[in-house]
């Protein structure tokens, strides 16, 4: 069975100008030039409280934002973490943090790769035999890392259109084995390599990679070789407990009848290393400031995560395409931000920095609803205060 994702089918996005930039970095050109960081507007805490204050457009319950690096530090809350007690959130409380997932995995990935211990060029049958059909042979490691592997859409898999359809499935269950053979019918949808369509399964995939090279679960080596080390306290790979521990921010749901109902207690199986990871705003912006430093990855390797596919590998709706191995790029205001977003029911985030560091932000807010094309606004405000410089904001006005 599965734990459906009824709010990822609604990041589709739409590419926005002028102030909406970043309504839904997945819909965005990517730039391959990287535009210089100088350009960067100072911090405006005044607006950026209200920019989280404003939990109606997305309806939201709570939001939280920390900005950082050399430009200028800022973090502020807004909403409640429980509408119940309505507990304030603070920098502590633990959120889902959905396809931010994938970043750890990818660098544990890479780390294999530095050791010896994964080739990139290896056919994913190889690695991991028995798992998929003859006739996707020429998948390899690195074509799953950077979303190009061609495989095919889920059967079987429940899609539910309300909320209390969501509800129903929250608890439902599969083993990775299952849910890979959910997304192995019928033939790959392109060459891989060729073109790019961001898929979940890829990280799947991945994650039982890093199972079968180490021998223990993927969450153990994340835990090893990324939350120890940088002394992640407050981050957890969950395995197969839908809770969360300790303070955290609860995630809701608005039912048809208006209510708002609880769904921070949700079976992950089907994220399984691809977005079922626990985490504080901290602790993200801490991995991705040693990730963009060089404190996990070999020079070489790290390039890779700010390397995209060739220019003419596009996504499939033609335009380029934008995800690297494990990151994806986003240019806003002509300012180009690596980094990642993720969602899950209850929980959207979004944590990019520019690639020296200059400015770094980690946005993590908990939209009611979903499938109605306005969970990103939040993200886009964010974005466009931070990489707006006040030229450009002139000619805004004045335009």
């Amino acid at each position: 069975m599965t734990s459906p994702r009824m709010s990822r089918r609604a990041f589709a996005g739409v590419t926005l100008s002028g102030t909406a930039a970043l309504a839904a970095t997945a819909a965005l050109p990517a730039r391959r030039a990287h535009a210089s960081s100088t350009r960067l507007p100072p911090l405006d805490p005044r607006a950026l409280q209200a920019a989280i204050d404003d939990l109606e457009h997305p309806p939201s319950t709570a939001a939280q934002l920390r900005v950082r690096g050399r430009t200028g530090h800022w973090y502020g809350t807004s909403g409640v973490a429980d509408i119940r007690t309505r507990r304030p959130v603070t920098t502590r409380d633990k959120v889902r943090i959905g396809s931010i997932t994938k970043v750890f995995v990818a660098t544990v990935v890479l780390q294999l790769v530095a050791e010896g211990r994964v080739d990139l060029d290896s056919p994913v049958r190889r690695v991991l035999p028995g798992l998929l059909p003859a006739r996707f042979a020429d998948v390899t490691v690195a074509h799953l890392l950077n979303h190009t592997s061609g495989l095919p859409d889920h059967t079987g898999v429940p899609e539910p259109d309300t909320a209390e359809e969501v509800f129903r499935h929250r608890f439902d269950h599969w083993t990775p084995r299952e849910w890979v053979a959910t997304a192995t019918h019928g033939p790959l949808k392109f060459s891989p390599g060729t073109r790019q369509e961001y898929r979940g399964i890829n990280y799947v995939l991945a994650a039982l990679i890093v199972d079968k090279v180490t021998g223990r679960p993927y969450g153990e080596a994340v835990t090893a070789r990324i939350l120890r080390p940088l002394d992640l306290a407050g981050t957890v790979v969950p395995g197969d407990d839908p809770r969360i521990h300790g303070r955290h921010v609860h995630g809701y749901l608005r039912m048809t009848d208006g209510s708002l109902r609880d769904i921070t207690s949700c079976d992950q199986s089907s994220s399984r290393g691809e977005g079922d990871m626990i985490s504080t705003t901290s602790d993200v912006d801490r991995m991705l400031a040693a990730l963009f430093s060089g404190e996990l990855l070999p020079p070489e390797l790290l390039q890779l995560m700010f390397t995209l596919p060739p220019d003419d590998v596009r996504m499939m709706d033609g335009s380029p395409a934008r995800y690297s191995t494990g990151l994806q790029q986003a240019t806003v205001n002509g300012v180009t931000l690596w980094g990642k977003t993720g969602e899950t029911y209850g929980y959207k985030n979004a944590a990019f920095s520019t690639r020296d560091q200059l400015r770094r932000f980690v946005l993590a807010y908990h939209p009611t609803t979903a499938r109605n094309g306005e969970e990103s606004q939040t993200i886009a405000r964010v974005a466009d205060l931070l990489t707006r410089s006040p030229s450009a904001e002139d000619s805004a006005t004045r335009a």
